[in-house]
């Protein structure tokens, strides 16, 4: 199976035919590949520009390659191959003044802000008895409190702004059922969902929407590297992406190993349109039926 290149990026969409962000301006995390990247080029071209940002230097605990600087630049010419705009800085989540930086920067540059996808996250397996504190500091820092300071970061503008608006909070499966063996990052997904919950509420008096997404795996890097089939197949000597496939098609109902990015932007676009302007508070996954096991 071939991975996603900007050929596949969008496929499926309906951008061209209906341009649900023209003028609006997006806020995304963890921009610079996977399901950043992807969100990034589906909203350009729906109309939106972008502002994205990514730490682009490998984590200490995460067990494979982090996204580069030459990715992040790949995604700003792929926003703009798409007919966007994109202000893109390094800056890691996990860094308040460094999210509240380009956030600030992109508003100035843009004018505005409409809609936060907070995107970012890391994925660290060890069970509790065994995991390092650090370690444990790091999953949750990334995928919890990176989450509350993306948020945080453009709620002003968009409180300010007064024209209502929309937060898309990426979680997980994890964060709506229990996983073996991935304790910091079950605790930090099903974390971000009592934040989007008060959020919801909130935000509710000034029109801002606040949803998370929940997908099952997801055929980005984070799965698609050489050291995740280790990690599921431990029973054999030199596992591949097909065993690794092998592994994750059990979790699924419907009859697939994982789905791609741009089955999570179809639902991610959907939440911050105005399609969906009285859906606030839910949690919507996209998981081939995965949460029915």
């Amino acid at each position: 199976m071939a991975t996603t290149t900007s050929a596949h990026l969008g496929e499926g969409g309906d951008g061209d035919r209906n341009r649900r962000f023209e003028g609006r301006v997006v806020l995304v995390s963890g921009a610079a590949r996977g399901q950043g990247r992807n969100h990034a080029v589906r909203f350009a071209r729906e109309g939106a520009r972008v502002i994205g940002f990514d730490v682009c230097h490998d984590l200490e605990h995460a067990p494979y390659p982090m996204a580069t600087e030459d990715d992040l630049a790949e995604t700003v010419r792929l926003v703009e191959s798409a007919g966007g705009a994109m202000h893109a800085e390094v800056a890691d989540v996990r860094d308040w003044d460094a999210v509240k930086r380009v956030t600030r920067a992109g508003v100035e540059k843009f004018g505005r802000l409409d809609v936060i996808c907070a995107n970012a996250g890391t994925y660290s397996p060890m069970p509790v008895q065994f995991v390092a504190n650090d370690s444990w500091d790091e999953t949750v820092d990334v995928n919890l409190t990176g989450v509350f300071h993306t948020v945080k970061a453009g709620l002003r503008p968009l409180i300010e702004q007064n024209e209502g608006g929309a937060v898309v909070i990426t979680s997980s499966t994890a964060g709506l059922k229990g996983f073996y063996g991935a304790p910091a990052y079950n605790a930090a997904k099903h974390g971000v969902v009592g934040l989007m919950r008060s959020l919801a509420l909130e935000l509710a008096p000034n029109m801002i929407r606040v949803n998370s997404v929940h997908p099952t795996s997801v055929y980005t890097p984070m799965i698609i590297n050489d050291v995740f089939p280790k990690l599921v197949r431990m029973d054999l000597e030199d596992p591949g992406e097909d065993e690794a496939a092998e592994f994750l098609r059990t979790m699924q109902p419907m009859d697939v190993p994982w789905i791609h990015a741009d089955d999570v932007s179809n639902l991610v676009l959907f939440l911050a349109s105005d399609e969906a302007r009285y859906i606030t508070g839910s949690t919507i996954a996209v998981d081939a039926g995965a949460l029915q096991k």
